[in-house]
């Protein structure tokens, strides 16, 4: 089992929802967390609770992902684990979408993933070890109508990291994709925490364990990919 204490953590995305939960745990398991997000002021109250790093940043911006490498490095010393959970969505008849919701779903899902990635790469290669968890969907792995845009990002990022896992087996640094069904959280602009939700969906805090488990593997083992549903979801 790998001990996380003191391992150097980025996670974005981690304002609220999954990403926050993420963070928390991670926090709580001893590891040095740096929390990225758009919100300063929601950064802020989390970090106050993970007492790490809070930078708000762009994952979409090259500047901002390379940032956050170069900022965590210099605070901390070291990089260990990446979490990109950053991601948005948005359903609709394909006919409905504009050009510009194309480009803002896939600049979070799939550029916000690469870049993060391409900034922190060289240094788990450089130090032969470390640990990349994409949060990925369900949706990765099938279609559904109104789909079309949010379901092809997801493909594109399960691809990206699925190839970056080939890339980087030999050098030691782990590459984890997690696909969640259902989660009650603040996805697509929802409100959670309604009564009729707590039993058909997932929570934060069940995907959050989900990274945990991944990342605590035994260091000869890797989880390539997890797929985790609320059992009121059928496949």
């Amino acid at each position: 089992m790998t001990d996380l204490t003191d391992q150097v953590a980025i996670v974005t995305g981690a304002s609220r929802g999954i990403g926050k939960a993420i963070a928390l745990l991670l926090a709580l398991q001893g590891a040095k967390v740096v929390s990225v997000a758009r919100s300063a002021e929601e950064l802020e109250e989390l970090n106050a609770k993970t007492q790490g790093l809070a930078i708000p940043a762009d994952v979409a911006d090259a500047d901002d992902a390379q940032n956050v490498v170069d900022e965590a490095l210099s605070r901390f010393g070291r990089l260990d684990i990446l979490v990109c959970n950053a991601g948005v969505g948005s359903f609709n008849l394909l006919e409905n979408f504009e050009a510009a919701e194309w480009d803002r779903i896939f600049d979070v899902n799939v550029k916000g993933t690469f870049l993060m990635c391409k900034a922190m790469v060289p240094h788990l290669k450089a130090q032969g070890r470390g640990h990349i968890v994409g949060i990925a969907s369900d949706v990765s792995k099938r279609t559904f109508e109104h789909g079309t845009i949010y379901g092809a990002s997801k493909y594109a990022q399960d691809a990206m990291l699925g190839s970056l896992r080939k890339e980087l087996r030999p050098h030691g640094v782990k590459v984890s994709t997690i696909y969640p069904g259902m989660v009650d959280t603040y996805f697509n602009d929802s409100h959670p925490g309604s009564p009729e939700l707590e039993k058909t969906h997932l929570k934060p805090s069940d995907i959050a364990q989900a990274v945990r488990y991944v990342l605590e593997a035994p260091p000869h083992v890797v989880v390539d990919e997890l797929m985790i549903h609320p059992l009121t979801q059928e496949w």
